[in-house]
């Protein structure tokens, strides 16, 4: 059997970046950018007020203080008509464009308005300020970026501040690597929906909703296939349609019991293996292998049908291949370095991940705390965990104070 290393080192090779789509500006947040972009423009694309308060030449204020005449008031979205001379000023609002002859900006706090009698005159100012010089509060054009900058670089992750600086230089379209389309088949006789009540021998199914969660979590983009019973048939048509998918996860159905016919069906559907079973717990049953029809490839994941073990599995394995398809590197979760809280029995060859809670201290300093845990089907005690401990293989004791891997899970 494979390690967890060798596991995903197999998986991450197969998983390639899904060709770039262009796609409307709304549709990109949380994608990474498939092409340079260059702005069209010079941001600001004049120069402008950054306060509100008075365009002035600055020399008329050489002695901190003078009385002006007002000539008009300018506010963002209109354009200075008249220009401003010695012993004049225009009234202007953050934003708007600096009229000609104005060479710096009075703050409103800084003055006072005198009306004239006159409704055809806007008055006078009068500025006390002695700190007025030329380029004062004044964002000169081109400051941000200019007229064939290179505003963002292919491969840069898509957040909000990128997105607004798509918006600024006019992108309404961009190319960029979509999010993978997963598929999530949960198998099973035992199973019903969660809005179902169970009858003698059967439980809800935890694991769609579960899956689909952590898939969206991760950057993919779920569709919840239902619940296939143990028969070829149903196995075999509602996997067909998952094949359709970038990725297709099935939950159940890998081990090795009378009923567990997911592998047999895979082959038949000409989906190639790469393995099954990992030096893994929970997780062991664990199957993995491509489709490829002509230019379409999916990545198929067979998890343990427990759903703790389809959960972990899918933490280890599905989400940085997700990663990759999307374009990203695949690290999946963070891992950390840990002390220790409490003594921790590990037995046996398989690498062991066992919920635990960690604890940053002010100093980032973390300690692991595992969690009362009764196995790969106790999902409420998960609950409690906000990390897993990573126990490689081997009979020991792992004793307090030790350093310990961690892997640290989504947070709310």
């Amino acid at each position: 059997m494979l390690s967890v290393d060798e596991a995903l080192k197999l998986i991450l090779a197969r998983a390639q970046p899904l060709a770039a789509r262009t796609m409307a500006l709304a549709d990109v947040d949380g994608l990474i950018l498939a092409e340079d972009v260059a702005s069209p423009i010079d941001s600001p694309p004049y120069d402008k007020s950054i306060v509100d308060g008075y365009a002035v030449v600055a020399a008329d204020l050489a002695t901190g203080e003078a009385r002006l005449r007002i000539l008009e008031e300018v506010v963002a979205g209109e354009v200075p008509r008249a220009t401003v001379t010695a012993g004049t000023a225009t009234r202007i609002m953050t934003g708007a464009p600096i009229p000609a002859g104005a060479d710096a900006v009075v703050m409103v706090e800084r003055t006072s308005h005198h009306a004239h009698t006159d409704a055809h005159h806007l008055g006078t100012v009068f500025i006390r300020d002695a700190d007025v010089r030329a380029g004062r509060n004044i964002l000169r054009r081109g400051t941000s970026l200019c007229a064939g900058d290179v505003v963002l670089r292919c491969g840069a992750p898509l957040r909000a501040i990128e997105v607004g600086i798509l918006a600024e230089v006019g992108r309404a379209v961009v190319a960029a690597v979509p999010r993978p389309r997963v598929a999530i088949l949960a198998t099973g006789n035992e199973l019903v929906e969660p809005d179902q009540t169970p009858a003698a021998g059967q439980i809800r199914n935890s694991n769609g909703p579960l899956l689909a969660a952590a898939v969206r979590a991760g950057g993919g983009d779920p569709l919840l296939l239902g619940i296939a019973r143990d028969s070829e048939e149903d196995l075999r048509a509602r996997i067909a349609s998952g094949l359709q998918a970038d990725v297709l996860i099935l939950s159940g159905g890998v081990s090795a019991g009378v009923l567990d016919l997911v592998p047999s069906i895979l082959k038949e559907l000409k989906v190639a293996e790469v393995f099954h079973k990992l030096r893994l717990k929970p997780g062991k049953p664990m199957w993995f292998g491509v489709a490829q029809r002509e230019a379409h490839q999916t990545l198929v994941f067979g998890l343990p049908g427990n759903p703790v073990s389809s959960y972990v599995c899918g933490e280890l394995f599905v989400r940085p291949a997700l990663e990759r398809l999307a374009g990203r590197p695949g690290h999946g979760l963070r891992r950390l370095r840990a002390t220790l809280a409490r003594d921790v029995q590990q037995r046996g060859d398989r690498h062991t991940f066992l919920p635990a809670v960690c604890h940053l201290s002010d100093q980032d300093q973390a300690r692991a705390e595992p969690v009362t845990w009764h196995g790969s089907a106790d999902l409420r005690g998960l609950t409690a965990a906000n990390a897993l401990l990573s126990l490689p293989p081997g009979d020991r004791v792992f004793h307090a104070g030790e350093i310990v891997d961690l892997v640290l899970l989504d947070q709310a």
